[in-house]
């Protein structure tokens, strides 16, 4: 049996009976956060030419671009919500994916639940299945997936759409398996793009593509028959002949299920999760010594190779640079003691204040002195001002990163309304919370796109004003 069959038949055999109240509650509030973040980046460059550039391409159907009033297809809505779920990099994160893992399958699982007219139970249900694949390959394949350059929120986010689809389309174990041995062929992304447009696209791209795989297999479309353990297949083309693990895809699966343990991350800060336990010290330090970037000398910074790699970038060059700039996030947590969708907005990352900083902050990778060999999560700054005085802190992951530290309900709500009050008006958001927060009660998923949709707004002030 092929592990794609294996695969399969563990997806059909998981149902919603199956979940604990912990998997339920984190599947909630990782509906809560995407939705949140989605309507925050939907009018953001990238989704917006990603909906353009499809032109004629995008049909007119039943499925709702975020950020507005217009319908399209499922598969045109999954890519360009899909995009703006990802556009400010501020979606939640997995430890065992190495990536974003809910944009790409709720954005597949909205537009396609809202054709279906599915309920949110199904929808959660697909959900909790669909997190669980791309983690269980994210357990198989990393961490030398993520060091040879893939980026998982594409690579393996498309397996999760895939799976997540296949489960909500209600597809037999067979079909199952030939969606995710088409998801496979449909695996890409580097980590050469981060910091332009790409990058988000990655997450569209991968949505659109697993629903396409899982609409595919439906039709009775045929594909190899083992196409993950293959020695052209993915695990040898993507990681090569022992660099992986396919017994972990396996082992202990639901048990728990990876969405409770180790768990989901969300984000405090719009940009990079590897910039924020850097982020939180320096948020620590200013908040403890009263620091004001006028008396600071030098602030040195280190994280591990592994998130340096593609943060340290001492002078941005765009907004989007700016978010992948751990200089760059530093400076602005010590000006002004948070960091801010608005600080990425427009020529924002040009401040003048904030590229002076930049100077004076050096950025390193941290050694085993300072970290265990096993700690690739963690971060220390120290701070020289010029009447000498040092002060340092330090932190073994950033708060929300798993779990372990999570994000407060309360935290979770500011973040939620902060993020949909760019487009919907606060007794909308309301409306808009508490219907997620009974998502498993929904009998249809409209009854949510319903209050996203902005054409009853019209000529009313929102909550940007």
């Amino acid at each position: 049996m092929s592990l794609a069959d294996q695969l399969a038949q563990r997806i059909l055999a998981t149902q919603f009976e199956h979940f604990p109240a912990e998997a339920i509650g984190w599947a909630k509030a990782a509906i809560l956060d995407t939705v949140g973040v989605t309507l925050a980046g939907a009018r953001e460059d990238a989704p917006t030419m990603a909906g353009a550039a499809l032109g004629v391409g995008a049909a007119a159907g039943p499925c709702l671009v975020f950020g507005g009033s217009r319908r399209v297809d499922p598969l045109s809505a999954a890519l360009i919500n899909g995009t703006a779920a990802h556009a400010l990099d501020y979606d939640d994160c997995s430890n065992s994916m190495g990536g974003h893992p809910s944009a790409p399958v709720l954005a597949a699982l909205f537009a396609l639940g809202e054709q279906s007219h599915s309920s949110g139970r199904d929808i959660l249900t697909a959900y909790v299945i669909g997190f669980e694949v791309e983690a269980r390959i994210g357990r198989a394949v990393n961490l030398y997936h993520y060091e040879k350059g893939w980026h998982p929120t594409g690579t393996l986010g498309v397996f999760g759409a895939a799976a997540g689809c296949a489960k909500l389309l209600g597809l037999d174990a067979a079909r199952t398996a030939v969606a995710l041995s088409i998801a496979a062929s449909f695996s890409s992304g580097v980590k050469a793009n981060f910091g332009s447009m790409v990058k988000p696209l990655h997450v569209g791209h991968c949505a659109r593509n697993g629903m396409y795989a899982a609409l595919l297999a439906r039709e009775g479309f045929t594909s190899g028959a083992e196409v993950l353990e293959h020695k052209q297949g993915f695990l040898n083309v993507f990681n090569g002949a022992g660099n992986y693990d396919s017994s972990r895809l396996f082992d202990g699966w639901g048990a728990p299920f990876d969405i409770v343990a180790p768990g989901i991350g969300f984000k405090q800060y719009p940009c990079c999760a590897s910039t924020h336990p850097a982020v939180d010290c320096m948020m620590e330090l200013r908040r403890k010594h009263d620091l004001r970037a006028d008396q600071v000398a030098l602030i040195e910074s280190w994280t591990h190779r592994r998130r340096l790699e593609h943060t340290n970038r001492p002078e941005p060059r765009s907004a989007l640079d700016a978010k992948f700039s751990v200089q760059y996030c530093l400076a602005r947590a010590l000006l002004h003691g948070a960091i801010s969708i608005d600080h990425f907005e427009g020529d924002a990352w040009k401040d003048a204040a904030t590229h002076a900083l930049l100077r004076k902050v050096q950025a390193a990778t941290y050694t085993e002195a300072q970290f265990p060999p096993q700690n690739h999560f963690g971060a220390e700054v120290r701070v020289t001002l010029t009447d000498g005085r040092v002060f340092s802190a330090k932190v073994d992951q950033a708060l929300g990163r798993d779990a372990s530290t999570p994000l407060s309900p309360e935290m979770l709500r500011t973040k939620f309304v902060d993020c949909s009050a760019r487009i919907l008006s606060y007794e909308r958001i309301e409306r808009l919370h508490a219907v997620i927060e009974g998502f498993e009660r929904m009998a249809d998923v409209s009854e949510m796109t319903a209050l996203i949709d902005t054409s009853s707004l019209a000529g009313k002030r929102r909550a940007v004003g």
